[in-house]
């Protein structure tokens, strides 16, 4: 090598090093964000790397990305139909949608197709009220909307405030607080582009003709497979690369006989894949595997995590795991743990927010914990109690050790 090749290899590995960090940050951004409007940061990334992309995420997942110019948008589908830990949010800190919440956001939806380039809050209630009342389907299954309550019109805004995080809504004048209160309204421009672009299913719902919800949803999500081994052992990878990346932990206990025969003869080839691709950390454990977000920019829900519920949801893992350990198998009572939660409330009260003293709010404190271990896969929720898992292990304190320095001293001379 000449002196004047050495630079030119210097530059053409930084150029390289530069082309795979911004491909991660592009994945990154889509498996947190997998409708991604062109406002984010992100998005000129995913715009310049939307080749490279569309083929890994079609390759290892199975999942289609469309890129256009408003949106990018990554159609996932989901390894576990069952799980329902993991309810929409329109923010961090609020609760999980509701039934009721996501049957207003479908009806939200069809109700935007027939809006103009404008509408408003109110106009949207008044045309979900007249959705309900229309549909026999909807009464006959306890469905009901009729505004008459502070809870519905809560229930409406969380939905708009979702639209609006989705860019589907642009707030233009107003605000959804005065709307609670029925103070005023609020006025929003209609992103046409990304309204036909929040569903993400394979098939249309409309087309299924099936009573049962397992069963619906199986429908709109089901791929055709070839029944070949290479087409078998493709749809098992994107089963388990889908599972690596969308849940906190990949237990060995959930997966099928086959499932685990091929994840024991690929895992180096996925985790290594995984790990190149998105920059996260293959943990191995005994039980499972668990990438790490050591940058936290794929991670919605955090443990441990500020403020009172999130110093409440570590101290009862902390508890669970103490379970785990003590009594493996066994449920926990969610009374043990509400009583868990008053003793807390009562040691931390100079620091927690003053409502968490009062007992009245015990049992919604404590499900929300328990909702944000179940989410992170670290219990079980049976109809006995709380199940710790494996993973919660992690949580448990061990006693504390004296230094050996510190052995030294006559205990009985201080």
């Amino acid at each position: 090598m000449t002196a004047t090749d050495a630079p030119v290899s210097e530059l053409r590995e930084q150029l390289e090093a530069a082309e795979r960090h911004e491909f991660r940050l592009a994945l990154r951004a889509l498996l947190m964000r997998p409708l991604l409007p062109a406002t984010d940061d992100a998005f000129p990334s995913v715009r310049r790397h939307a080749t490279a992309l569309r083929d890994w995420l079609s390759r290892e997942t199975g999942w289609n990305l469309q890129v256009g110019r408003s949106h990018a948008r990554l159609r996932k589908t989901p390894a576990r139909l069952t799980d329902s830990t993991r309810g929409a949010r329109a923010r961090p800190n609020d609760p999980p949608f509701s039934r009721r919440r996501y049957v207003l956001l479908c009806l939200a939806l069809a109700a935007l197709e027939g809006e103009e380039r404008q509408t408003a809050l109110g106009r949207l209630a008044e045309r979900i009220v007249g959705a309900v009342a229309a549909d026999d389907q909807l009464a006959a299954t306890g469905v009901r909307f009729t505004l008459e309550g502070r809870d519905e019109r809560r229930d409406l805004v969380a939905v708009a405030r979702l639209l609006i995080e989705l860019r589907v809504l642009r707030r233009v004048d107003g605000d959804e607080a005065a709307y609670v209160t029925g103070a005023g309204d609020a006025l929003y421009a209609v992103d046409r582009t990304a309204l036909a672009a929040v569903l993400a299913t394979r098939r249309p719902p409309t087309t299924v003709d099936a009573d049962h919800l397992d069963v619906q949803l199986a429908a709109i999500t089901e791929e055709p497979v070839p029944d070949t081994p290479d087409g078998r052992n493709r749809a098992i990878r994107h089963r388990l690369t889908r599972r690596l990346l969308d849940d906190a932990v990949l237990l060995y206990d959930d997966l099928d006989e086959v499932e685990m025969a091929y994840l024991t003869s690929q895992r180096a080839r996925i985790l290594s894949t995984i790990a190149d691709a998105t920059g996260l950390v293959p943990e191995v454990r005994a039980e499972g595997i668990a990438l790490l977000d050591e940058r936290g920019e794929v991670t919605d829900l955090r443990v441990p995590e500020e403020g009172t519920d999130g110093h409440l949801t570590l101290l009862l893992a902390e508890q669970l795991a103490d379970a785990l350990r003590e009594r493996p198998g066994v449920p926990v009572p969610v009374a043990e743990l509400e009583e868990r939660t008053l003793s807390l409330a009562a040691r931390h009260a100079s620091h927690w927010r003053k409502d968490a003293s009062d007992p009245a709010n015990a049992p919604t404190m404590t499900a929300d914990a328990i909702g944000r271990l179940a989410a992170l896969d670290l219990v079980a929720v049976t109809e006995d109690g709380v199940e710790p898992r494996p993973p919660i292990a992690r949580y448990a304190l061990d006693e504390p050790t004296v230094p050996p320095s510190l052995q030294l001293f006559d205990q009985d001379t201080t």
